[in-house]
């Protein structure tokens, strides 16, 4: 892993990487780094794979990023976003070798009945899974169709993923700051890299949706192995 991490290093001193292309880097990592675990009964029959816990945050940062391009409107996502990561990366440092992956993170809170307190670290889990199931959903919708109106592929990409787990406040601070998403030749073009088409955007979107389903699938058999999945926001 050390190894595929370095040549990736290599090639962006040659080339500036987009976010959408770092995004794309480090899930191939994680890829890679992924082994399938039996531990229990139960976890044997879930198929549940062993998620490396630093690729995995080091991806939902370059999520934020992603997200900055949508400008104000994603700003209290963005904050839990970064709230999460920093509960999970507290527990990661607590003991790096015990807490490395996040299955063992979540057996730990299941095992101790803490998996649903409103500080554990189960929650940010589910709420970073959700973020990448916004992410996903409007991705998928821009490769649908890139000339789409944005604000309404941001809307829809919310109330099928976000929205149903918030609040009402949450529910209308979004509302009202749809109004500052970016037209979507803007979105596209602050995507886009140096010399890059709107058609190189598109294939890189294409590229990070592939390799993005496999692990919100994972994430979401964690979730609901540990029954944590349907909590909604406190």
């Amino acid at each position: 892993m050390k190894r595929k991490r370095c040549e990736m290093e290599e090639a962006a001193k040659e080339k500036k990487i987009t976010e959408i292309g770092s995004a794309i880097e480090e899930l191939s990592v994680l890829s890679i780094a992924k082994t399938t675990i039996v531990t229990t009964e139960t976890e044997a029959t879930s198929n549940i794979i062993n998620l490396p816990l630093k690729p995995l945050l080091s991806f939902c940062k370059l999520i934020i990023q992603v997200l900055d391009k949508i400008g104000p409107t994603m700003a209290v996502l963005r904050q839990d976003i970064n709230q999460n990561i920093q509960r999970l990366e507290e527990m990661w440092e607590s003991d790096p070798i015990m807490y490395s992956n996040l299955v063992e993170i979540m057996r730990k809170e299941a095992n101790e009945g803490s998996s649903k307190k409103p500080k554990s670290c189960s929650r940010a889990t589910l709420w970073l899974t959700r973020a990448m199931d916004f992410t996903l959903a409007l991705l998928q919708r821009l490769v649908k169709d890139m000339s789409q109106n944005m604000e309404q592929a941001v809307e829809e990409s919310y109330n099928l993923t976000i929205k149903p787990w918030h609040g009402w406040i949450s529910c209308a601070a979004f509302k009202v700051a749809l109004k500052l998403v970016p037209n979507n030749n803007t979105f596209i073009n602050v995507l886009a890299g140096k010399d890059e088409s709107h058609q190189m955007v598109q294939d890189d979107i294409r590229s990070l949706i592939s390799l993005l389903i496999p692990l919100v699938s994972q994430l979401h058999s964690i979730l609901e192995l540990y029954e944590v999945h349907k909590l909604k926001s406190t």
